[in-house]
């Protein structure tokens, strides 16, 4: 895979982790994200408007929403087994609690800013009833939704984010190479005093002679500047500028959100187990789940569809990896979780938002001359 060129830059050119020369652990997938998991799929609706002081209800607008299909658009209503885990719960995720009943959700999975959390749900059933109405037809939907802040350059009060633009990013969700950086519900987030938002990247795992995927997607919002950490250097005091630049007050309410995608069969606990593995990728980059952070995560697993469709009044079976072999799945949520926080980091540009508050990008010569170097050594 050295020289992928999906795994350097996104489909817009932008660089990622990898095109500084920076080393990662494992085995990345063809396109080094949770689409080299078959049949999911990712989409975005990015609103990028206005500038200069806030009005509420006007704008300035940095914001979006990010949309996950776990399964082919015609089997959404089939469930994926899946297990949630709260590092620190300053956060949501909706229908958090059926996923704990019963292992299971189905429906996309969509991200955005935290007061339009509400509407990517909402808007997620709206889309359901209209492509795929069988799915509702004598059933009730859950869909899980899950969100983070991004009020220091958005006009988060101004509830921008409409149906529509849920059901865009849903009509779009595609699979193959995604963008990364400021896209979707990522648009307006920053994460160590850095522009960040979207991430993904993905690991192959052999079992028994066969390849199987692990893919990571992150919404990164996170994380203290003297904290930052790449592959084990710490960016401070190296990179006390470029600062953040405040001209209103900024709150601290950073969070991350981190979904797991495989097809490698695994049963619910199983789920639940590579989700509590999410917070020592998060942590490999410097994250430590400070009170204010929501750091909320989710796996989910594509194979066993007979299984977690459990029809009434039949015994039910379902393949899965032993425990004993779990390992190396652990890995892979880890490296991919890292990496994909990295990608987010580094596909993005300098941005100003609502009264003119300022977010620079990580300094790419400062990737290439520290982190690029000491990698190649």
């Amino acid at each position: 895979m050295i020289g992928n060129p999906h795994h350097q830059t996104t489909p817009s050119g932008r660089p990622r982790a990898r095109a500084f020369g920076i080393g990662f652990d494992g085995t990345p997938g063809p396109f080094n994200a949770i689409t080299d998991v078959p049949g999911v799929a990712v989409g975005y609706s990015t609103l990028i408007s206005g500038d200069g002081p806030l009005a509420v209800g006007k704008g300035p607008v940095r914001t979006g929403v990010t949309a996950i299909l776990p399964r082919p658009r015609a089997n959404l209503a089939t469930p994926v087994f899946a297990g949630f885990f709260s590092q620190n719960g300053n956060g949501e995720l909706t229908g958090s609690h059926i996923i704990e009943e019963t292992g299971a959700f189905n429906f996309p999975i969509t991200i955005t800013n935290t007061h339009s959390c509400g509407v990517s749900r909402d808007g997620t059933l709206r889309w359901m009833q209209r492509v795929l109405p069988a799915a509702l037809d004598s059933a009730w939907g859950l869909p899980v939704a899950a969100e983070t802040y991004d009020g220091f350059l958005n006009d988060i009060n101004g509830h921008h984010l409409r149906f529509e633009h849920v059901a865009a990013a849903l009509d779009g969700a595609t699979s193959g190479s995604i963008e990364e950086g400021s896209v979707g519900g990522g648009t307006g987030m920053i994460a160590f005093g850095f522009k960040a938002g979207s991430g993904t990247a993905s690991r192959i795992v052999e079992w028994q002679g066969k390849p199987y995927t692990v893919g990571a997607f992150v919404q990164a919002n996170f994380g203290n500047r003297s904290n930052l950490t790449l592959r084990g250097l710490r960016a401070w005091p190296d990179l006390v500028e470029p600062a953040v630049r405040e001209c209103t007050p900024r709150a601290e309410k950073g969070s991350i959100i981190g979904v797991v995608a495989t097809n490698a069969p695994f049963l619910p606990h199983q789920m639940k187990r590579l989700a509590r593995r999410v917070p020592l990728g998060v942590a490999m980059t410097g994250g430590f789940g400070y009170h204010s952070s929501g750091d909320i995560f989710l796996a989910f697993s594509t194979a066993n569809s007979e299984a977690a469709l459990a029809l009434s009044g039949r015994i039910a079976s379902a393949d899965f990896i032993p425990d004993t072999d779990i390992d190396p799945f652990f890995d892979a949520v880890i490296e991919s979780v890292e990496e994909a926080i990295l990608n987010a980091l580094v596909a993005n540009d300098d941005m100003t938002g609502r009264d003119g508050n300022f977010v620079p990008a990580l300094p790419k010569a400062w990737l290439e001359d520290k982190i690029g170097a000491s990698q190649r050594k």
